[in-house]
């Protein structure tokens, strides 16, 4: 992980092995196309946010029936695609469904081709093996890939590290390496069903890039009255991080968000372990981070048709 500030408010680091040099901060796509969120404010959090440095945009073709990603489209333009690496997600399993769903996304965010694409909520131990199968959704990816609709490839979840763990491995069976992976990173998952622990580890082997999410968990971390703000944003950048994703939707929370950029110093161990003891016990059960222990962040189980069907060899296993 190198870091520099030639943008006086905003850190760089490398993301993995790509080379590529994004900011630290990335702005999260859900929230710029929530209902209490209108158009015009959600162009402008994007647009001053990359007026400010911020260069890394999240977003994901299910995000509020594609809002998010229409809004992002029109903030993109007069000249703001080119001062981003504009990342989204793809919840289609099967190669069929993949490729349309990569196709929506490009029209919806008007460009030509999309920094990276992930798979997204890995969250199944079968979701590798629909992935990677021969009709699955990663043979469509490598063709958008050659057909230069998208330059890097990663994939995203929020269950289960040992889900994470095994799409690593299956993927290195077939002699495919992911650019990226995207995983929750904050100051409770230390405790519970670590992340951090488990994961980051095998990342940062591979010199893949990290991208960490619910760093406050739309707020749910706060709620446990133990931490700041700040102190959940310093936690995630202060890990082997290339960007940390946060969800803004807010002028105020935008300000909030280079706040703690100017302010991070990193941590030593036991600067760390001062801060994760003040966690440690509302974390303990995962009351904290629902998005392991329950379904509601689920959407892909919410709705299963977004997957596309299963292999065609699979359904002919079933008995008739």
């Amino acid at each position: 992980m190198s870091e520099s500030t030639s943008n006086s408010e905003m850190l760089y680091r490398v993301l993995g092995s790509t080379g590529e040099r994004v900011s630290a901060i990335g702005l999260g796509g859900w929230h710029i196309g929530l209902k209490y969120v209108d158009e015009e404010l959600g162009i402008r959090i994007v647009r001053t946010a990359i007026d400010r440095g911020i260069t890394f945009m999240d977003n994901s073709w299910d995000y509020n029936d594609g809002v998010s990603e229409i809004r992002m489209g029109k903030a993109l333009l007069h000249g703001y695609r080119d001062k981003v690496f504009l990342m989204t997600k793809i919840d289609g399993r099967s190669k069929k469904e993949a490729a349309r769903q990569i196709d929506e996304s490009l029209q919806r965010l008007q460009v030509d081709y999309i920094d990276l694409v992930q798979h997204h909520e890995i969250l199944r131990h079968e979701d590798p093996y629909r992935v990677f199968d021969e009709e699955g959704a990663n043979a469509a990816f490598i063709e958008a890939r050659e057909a230069g609709k998208l330059r890097y490839i990663g994939f995203t979840g929020h269950k289960d590290p040992y889900v994470h763990l095994h799409m690593l491995e299956v993927a290195g069976d077939r002699g495919f390496k992911f650019d990226t992976v995207q995983l929750p990173l904050n100051v409770m998952d230390a405790h519970y069903r670590s992340f951090a622990k488990l994961v980051l580890p095998e990342l940062v082997k591979q010199n893949i890039g990290i991208l960490g999410m619910k760093s406050l968990a739309n707020g749910i971390l706060l709620r446990s009255n133990t931490v700041t703000p700040i102190e959940c944003l310093h936690y995630a950048l202060n890990l082997p991080t290339s960007v940390v994703i946060t969800g803004i939707d807010s002028m105020e929370i935008l300000d909030q968000a280079f706040e703690a950029v100017r302010t991070f110093q990193p941590m030593d161990d036991q600067q760390v372990q001062a801060l994760l003891a003040k966690t440690a016990k509302a974390a303990s059960r995962g009351e904290f981070e629902p998005f392991k222990t329950s379904s509601i962040f689920d959407s892909t189980a919410q709705n299963p048709d977004w997957l596309g069907e299963e292999p065609q060899r699979i359904q002919q296993l079933m008995p008739t």
